[in-house]
Parts: structure tokens; C-alpha cells; sequence
């Protein structure tokens, strides 16, 4: 998908499919698919994606920080004839928007990540596929076709894993490396605990490590035979809390596409990826799952983006729910964001059709909030566009 279309167009699609009395199957307004989530899925499933780190102050800061935020819109700018594409990481979208790594998504819909990324193929979305897939990279590769697909990495200690994640990755035709940086160990999330719910303990998300040749020649006997000795196998290499600055080189040898650092949020951390010959950063707390009491996302985004705007692709995530959202982070500096509890409600509610109908939803309000801000395009924002309140 080369040109932008004009996903404004959506809402007409659903007035006119109500000629026939026909609505939509889920709610147009994405903040409430949590709650939706909450009373259709098990406790477990539905506490591992929309819960937070510690007492969850956190995943309220990320909200509070994009609500404080206010549009300031223009008026009698010509937004005739709009277009959301953008350029990130050396490729054409056809919006300033990716889904982001979202771990065991089996535990939300029997698909998973075969029905997330056919959505964002379809739309041109990028679909970025987490490490901790329910799914084995390839698969997912050959269910979007010649869709956009960028790898999370979750860092493990194995050197030999890390880089056969990397060669499957090239080979399956990922294009760009994201490397998740704020999980060398899984923080204290009550709603977990509380359920003692980890998904990995019974062999989900585990798919990437147990197609893997060398994670399994690292096993003394094959997956089915002693599938809880492969569990711990892959629980005492999933992260690696030793990681430094140098050991970037590693990936960088490694890999000969762009690779962008997810969880940074202090600019010199920023600095530092750049010194390091890295092609971006997602700016991200990572929706608040690490560090309670962390700064909120969109708050430390403007620091990154001053320190190295001009040197790196600057993406960002947590806390993104609507269009606004999206055209705050973007005014704030922002070259795209990522996406990820919405989608993953959408999938858990009705598959493939609920991840397109969060992907639609979002740039449609985006299209809407733009040109009624007087923008044609994302290429005009500035933090001008925005004020920030005080309380």
C-alpha cells in the first residue's frame, strides 16, 4: 500500500451500513473495550494484558499525561484532500501507526498473532511480532504476505538463541529489529501474582524458542519428551539483567536492518543509542507493566525528542486509545506510535475483524481530529498545536 487512503471514510461506511440496521459489532469508542474484555474473557488472560505494574500509577500517569495535554485546533486551512502516510525506518506507511509487540496473544483469541498481523497486513499497518509469541515467526511471516513486519527482541542471555532469533527473523523477511530494553526481569504485577498467572509456565509465548535449533540443542531431551525441562530452559534465558551499552555491538554485527531501542525515556539513554549507531527509539514505559511510580511516557517524550530528534527515528507507546492520542504524540515529536492493549482487547473480542475494526477506529479519529485541527497531514504538527493544563 503505497498511497494514504482516506480512512476518514470509515464513519460514512458505518452510517450507511445502518441504512440496513446493521451497527458495529464493537464499540467505536476504544476505551471501552477493556471493559468488555473484562467481563468476556478469564481472569487470568485479561489480567495479563490490561494489568500494570505494582498499584498501577504508572499506566494512570501514561493516561494523565496525554489528557493534560489539550488540542488547540485552527480554523479555515485547506483540509480538502488529506494524507497520513509517513516515513520511518526507510519505508512508506500509510499512517503514522504500528502495532505493537504483544506477547502470548493466544491466551486472547485462538489465533493470535496470525490474526493481528493479517489485520495490520491488510491496512499496511506494520506489525511488530514479540520474541514471546504464541506463534513461530515464519508462520506469522507467511500470513501476512508481503505485509510489513518488524521482530521484537527479548534479549536472552544465550548468545546462540539471540542470534538464530536474528537469523530466523532475516530469513522470514522482518525488516526492522526492535529491541525491548526495560524487561531484564518481569516486575511485581499484583493482577498476576494475584491469579499466579504466567502463561510462559505452561509453554505459551514459548513458540519462537521451541521451533528454535539453538534453544533445542540445548536441551537434553526433545520439547514433548520433557516439556517442563524446556520450560525452565527457556525461564533461565528469557532475559538477561547483565546487559550493558557495549553489547549492542553484538546485535549490530548481527543485523543489517535498522534497529531501535523500545523503553527509553531519559535523554541521555537516547544520546547513548545514537552513539551506538542505532536507527531509533521507542519512547515507552512500557504501558506502565515495569516500573510503578515511573514518569508517564508522553512526559518524557519531548526531553528525547529534543536530545536526539535529528539523529534518530523517535516512536512512541503507553497509554495511546484514541485518534487524539495519537496526534498528541505525534505534536509532542512523535514520528509514529505503537499500539497495543486496544488491539489486543479487539482481538480478544472477535479475532482478526476486531483488530482491523481497532486499526480503522484509531486513524479514522486521527483523520477526523487532524482535519478539524487544520492539518492536512501529520507533517504539520508541532507542540504549538498543544497546551499543556495545570491543575
Amino acid at each position: 500500500m503505497t498511497t494514504s487512503p482516506n480512512w476518514a471514510d470509515f464513519q460514512y461506511e458505518i452510517y450507511l451500513n445502518g441504512m440496513t440496521g446493521a451497527v458495529p459489532r464493537l464499540p467505536t469508542d476504544l476505551t471501552r473495550l477493556e471493559e468488555l474484555t473484562e467481563q468476556r474473557l478469564g481472569p487470568g488472560p485479561v489480567g495479563y494484558v490490561a494489568g500494570s505494574a505494582g498499584n498501577g500509577s504508572t499506566a494512570r500517569a501514561n493516561r494523565e499525561a496525554l489528557d493534560r495535554r489539550r488540542i488547540v485546533p485552527r480554523m479555515l486551512r485547506d483540509v480538502h484532500e488529506r494524507d497520513l502516510s509517513v516515513e520511518v525506518l526507510g519505508h512508506r506507511l500509510p499512517a503514522p501507526l504500528a502495532l505493537a509487540p504483544v506477547g502470548v496473544l493466544s491466551i486472547m483469541h485462538p489465533e493470535g498473532e496470525s490474526a493481528a498481523a493479517r489485520a495490520a497486513a491488510a491496512r499496511g499497518v506494520p506489525y511488530i511480532l514479540s520474541s514471546a509469541s504464541s506463534t513461530p515467526m515464519e508462520q506469522v511471516a507467511k500470513e501476512m504476505g508481503d505485509g510489513q513486519r518488524w521482530f521484537q527482541l527479548y534479549w536472552a542471555k544465550d548468545r546462540d538463541v539471540t542470534k538464530s532469533f536474528l537469523d530466523r527473523a532475516k530469513a522470514s523477511g522482518f525488516t526492522a529489529l526492535v529491541v525491548t530494553l526495560d524487561t531484564p526481569l518481569l516486575a511485581w504485577r499484583p493482577r498476576d501474582l494475584d491469579q499466579a498467572y504466567l502463561p510462559f509456565l505452561h509453554g505459551v509465548g514459548t513458540a519462537n524458542y521451541f521451533s528454535d535449533p539453538a534453544f533445542l540443542a540445548g536441551l537434553a531431551k526433545p520439547v514433548h519428551e520433557d516439556p517442563n525441562a524446556a520450560v525452565m530452559h527457556f525461564v533461565g534465558m528469557f532475559a538477561d539483567p547483565a546487559k550493558t551499552w557495549p553489547d549492542l555491538a553484538f546485535l549490530r554485527e548481527n543485523w543489517d536492518g535498522p534497529i531501535v531501542l523500545k523503553g527509553i525515556l531519559h535523554p541521555d539513554d537516547a544520546r547513548r543509542a545514537a552513539d551506538a549507531g542505532m536507527d531509533g527509539v521507542v519512547v515507552s514505559n512500557h504501558g506502565g507493566r515495569q516500573v510503578a511510580g515511573s514518569v508517564a511516557a508522553a512526559d518524557a517524550l519531548p526531553r528525547v525528542v529534543e536530545a536526539v530528534g535529528d539523529r534518530l527515528t523517535v516512536l512512541f507507546d503507553s497509554g495511546i486509545r484514541t485518534g487524539d492520542d495519537i496526534f498528541k504524540a505525534l505534536a509532542l515529536g512523535a514520528e509514529a506510535v505503537l499500539v497495543g492493549r486496544p488491539y489486543a482487547y479487539g482481538l480478544g473480542l472477535d479475532g482478526q475483524a476486531g483488530v482491523d475494526h481497532v486499526i480503522r477506529c484509531l486513524l479514522a479519529e486521527l483523520d477526523l481530529t487532524l482535519a478539524l485541527s487544520g492539518h492536512a497531514g501529520p507533517g504539520t504538527l508541532t507542540p504549538d498545536d498543544l497546551i499543556e493544563e495545570t491543575a
